[in-house]
């Protein structure tokens, strides 16, 4: 043991001296260009050192590459809310894993995720993309998760550091957190990440933390540095960094690129005194150690010169899927039996066209996505399966689908794209597959660029009007065989430039078509007066709206089809204009009328089961009126296989709900996303999520940890050692559990520590320790769970002496809920 520390010191020592060798050779300008973004998706190269660029990209459910493009499609993994729904570490990490082997393919050598802030609110709008509202179980997934990507040889970059928890004004709230709660929670969400599976980066965020921007915060030093022992690159979010304060902290990258706050700026800053060069040497030499460990330096062995750890990507996120999907209700329904079933309706929206994942940055471009439609089609070959829309849930435009589209220069599907100068001369086209388009990065000309030109040929389905528009910010035309149909400028709503980019309103105006017979159309987008930091970056869709069928049409048609069915399958869900970055909700309503359609087809047929397409909580008050009901979230590019494999019994619902789902919004303790006078206060301290629910004695629709499987697997004893030592690490708790059904499955047992006697403020449970098990049928096993003797500590910001114990009995409960916690036991814990 004592040889490899030495060996591993002495490599080490090596390595530092190397670089710290090669930044000796730098100028300062070198340097200094080192520190910001050579564009949107790559650092500076220096090819006399053997200094290749780093390209990092977007996850964290995925990875894009350096462009946003339908023709270079991404495999699509699903959304954190899934995969944390699975409380499965080693899940977790064969996730992260899959990710790192998805970006080598794309040449990829940072990963931006996983994203880790908590669920404070469910109204936040980035919420399927993080873990949990509990700070434990995100940093279990997460450490494993980083783990997992740079096994394989690429770095992860857990973000948005710090207390970027909602939308809302997200570039300049200031978040105003006690130290305790900043403590206890959201950086304890970070910290194992860090400490324990050694993340390469950290995204900082945009907001304020205290009054001081996240950029310039001294949380980048204590406690990512200096406690943390972080030796990692702090890559800033896009446009974070505002001004050369920041080069003072603990922030090392600015990105994007080349543009930037410090440049020539720093350079001088250096020069006059006002910057020390040693805190620009640190900063360039962590920057250099990132590159050594991707492969992006010659002469350094990266951690793994090819991928270590390769599993097929799309079984995987089929297995994914099933894993992270929540059984909430189930009254005897299901699993469906194949030979039972000849008749089945599919109903719903997100049906037929289901999302896979949430909007904004994260997004990728899968080449094939599975709608449960789709699924159950395959799933059930003899079976007479029908399908009903019985709800609009889209808002906004719709791209067209790629069958009905012909590119009029190539003949080919598609539409032919062209950035042209005022004069009308094309400087750059290309032919795409989609009409929805992104430019962040990559070789179009944007900012030389006049107005962008779309073309195709369009072939109807159907005979009517249609709703044809396009959603962008700014002013554009719309031509229909020659004919002006729409000329609209859209103003963007707020001033959150993300939302501006990847989620406008649109506009759209009537057209007669017939089936069958082809229109020519033709856009013009504006591009003149493009200013600020994304003036290179674009986002444009144009297609249809929604038409005008009648709603209750609409819902008495799958009522007639449910009614003349064996079972109903009701898939509902929201759209992009519910979740995705940029904004938060204000509602946790369904859109549309979903409800109505869930009462009506439940009222016809009782065997209706409902499948919830979400990434994040939404109230379901006909949940006691359905048959069973499924969480199965944005389930990435296999969900339609997954919810089938469910449905019939081919896999276990593995999922348990790592955050709380409330019957009603007024019921919610910690609501509130929107500050006032640019200040959102955390008043609730530490009590979120469950904590908050205890603390309130409210009870939601469905408790923290909840979720329900095909077997019955119970607890049936614990044991834990009588006293532990607060100078110890951690001690194990053992518990044994049964399986009364038939058939094998799945049961996470948690465990939840109490102090009802303490004598500072805690919260009525909290949550220490979890683990998977699986049991075959009629079967027991035993589970060792650890638990970090910390878990019983308290940040004590009143005398300043950090993490505290207070000696004295907790009692350990463990069951399958917060809500359902049978056994228990008393844990002393030691001075």
């Amino acid at each position: 043991m004592s040889t490899t520390s030495s060996t591993t010191s002495t490599t080490s020592t090596t390595t530092d001296e190397r670089l710290r060798t090669l930044l000796d050779e730098l100028t300062l300008e070198e340097k200094v260009q080192l520190l910001t973004g050579r564009d949107f998706w790559n650092t500076w190269p220096i090819e006399r050192i053997g200094l290749r660029r780093i390209l990092v990209s977007d996850g964290p459910s995925g990875v894009r590459g350096e462009v946003w493009d339908e023709r270079d499609p991404s495999l699509n993994l699903p959304s954190a809310t899934a995969l944390a729904s699975a409380w499965d570490p080693a899940l977790a990490h064969r996730y992260g894993a899959v990710a790192a082997v998805e970006a080598r393919r794309k040449g990829v050598d940072v990963v931006l995720g996983p994203t880790i802030n908590l669920h404070r609110s469910p109204l936040g709008g980035r919420h399927f993309e993080a873990f949990s509202e509990d700070p434990v179980l995100t940093a279990e997934l997460a450490a494993a998760y980083v783990e997992g990507v740079q096994v394989n040889g690429v770095g992860a970059t857990p973000k948005h550091y710090i207390a970027n928890d909602s939308e809302t004004d997200r570039f300049t709230v200031d978040v105003r957190v006690a130290e305790r709660p900043l403590r206890e929670l959201y950086l304890l969400a970070f910290e194992k990440a860090i400490v324990d599976a050694g993340a390469w980066l950290v995204m900082s965020a945009y907001n304020s933390i205290n009054g001081v921007t996240a950029t310039e915060n001294d949380l980048l030093e204590t406690p990512l540095n200096s406690e943390w022992g972080f030796d990692g690159v702090v890559i800033s979010d896009w446009t974070a960094v505002r001004s050369l304060d920041s080069a003072t902290a603990s922030q090392d990258l600015v990105m994007p690129g080349p543009d930037g706050p410090w440049g020539e700026a720093l350079v001088a800053a250096v020069r006059d005194g006002r910057v020390d060069e040693a805190d620009i040497d640190r900063k360039v030499l962590r920057i250099l150690q990132l590159a050594a460990r991707v492969g992006a330096l010659e002469g350094f062995e990266p951690v793994a010169a090819e991928p270590t750890e390769l599993e097929d990507g799309i079984a995987f996120v089929r297995e994914a899927a099933a894993a992270g999907t929540v059984l909430l209700t189930n009254r005897s329904e299901l699993p469906w039996r194949r030979t039972s079933l000849e008749s089945v309706a599919v109903i719903g929206h997100n049906a037929d066209l289901a999302r896979s994942q949430g909007g904004g940055s994260a997004t990728v471009l899968p080449e094939h996505v599975v709608s449960p439609l789709e699924g159950i089609r395959d799933a059930l070959p003899d079976a007479s399966v029908s399908y009903s829309i019985g709800a609009v849930v889209q808002e906004g435009i719709a791209p067209f689908p790629l069958a009905q589209l012909t590119n009029p220069l190539t003949g080919e599907p598609g539409i032919r794209v062209s950035f042209r100068d005022a004069d009308g001369t094309d400087l750059f086209a290309e032919d795409r597959r989609a009409t929805s388009l992104v430019w962040f990065g990559g070789d179009a000309p944007i900012g030389e660029s006049t107005t962008l030109n779309l073309e195709t040929l369009y072939q109807p389905d159907a005979t009517g009007v249609i709703r044809l528009g396009f959603a962008a910010s700014g002013t554009a035309r719309i031509w229909v065989d020659d004919v002006l149909t729409l000329d609209a400028t859209i103003v963007p709503e707020g001033t959150d430039l993300g939302a501006a980019l990847l989620a406008p309103p649109s506009a759209s105006a009537p057209v007669e078509v017939r089936a069958g017979e082809a229109v020519r159309i033709r856009v013009e987008y504006d591009l003149l007066d493009r200013v600020g930091p994304l003036a290179n970056a674009m986002a444009f869709t144009f297609g249809l709206e929604p038409g005008d069928a009648d709603p209750q049409t609409l819902i008495d048609e799958a009522v007639d089809a449910a009614r003349n069915a064996d079972v109903a399958l009701v898939v509902v869900g929201t759209n992009s204009r519910v979740e995705s970055e940029g904004y938060d909700r204000d509602s946790l309503t369904l859109p549309g009328r979903q409800d109505d359609l869930v009462r009506a087809v439940a009222a016809v047929n009782p065997r209706t089961v409902v499948v919830v397409n979400a990434g994040a909580p939404v109230l379901l008050p006909w949940r006691d009126q359905v048959a069973a009901v499924l969480v199965g979230y944005f389930g990435g590019q296999e969900f339609g296989n997954a919810i089938a494999d469910i449905l019939l019994g081919d896999v276990e619902p593995g999922g348990r709900l790592p955050t709380t789902w409330p019957a009603e919004l007024a019921d919610v303790p910690v609501i509130q996303t929107t500050p006032t006078d640019g200040v959102l206060v955390y008043d609730e301290g530490i009590h979120i999520g469950y904590r908050a629910w205890l603390r309130a004695e409210r009870t939601p629709a469905y408790p923290f940890g909840h979720g329900l499987g095909y077997t019955n697997i119970v607890p049936t004893t614990i044991s834990a050692p009588a006293a532990v030592a607060a100078s110890g690490t951690d001690f194990t708790v053992t518990v044994d559990v049964a399986n009364r059904g038939a058939r094998a499955g799945k049961q996470v047992v948690q465990v939840y520590a109490e102090r009802p006697d303490s004598s500072i403020e805690r919260p009525v449970r909290w949550l220490v320790g979890f683990a998977p098990v699986q049991v075959d049928a009629a079967s027991t096993a035993s589970v060792s769970i650890r638990i970090p003797v910390r878990a019983f500590a308290h940040w004590d910001e009143n005398t300043g002496e950090g993490w505290t114990y207070e000696p004295g009995a907790f009692t350990l409960r463990v069951g399958t809920s917060v809500a359902e916690l049978p056994l228990d036991t008393t844990v002393k814990l030691e001075a």
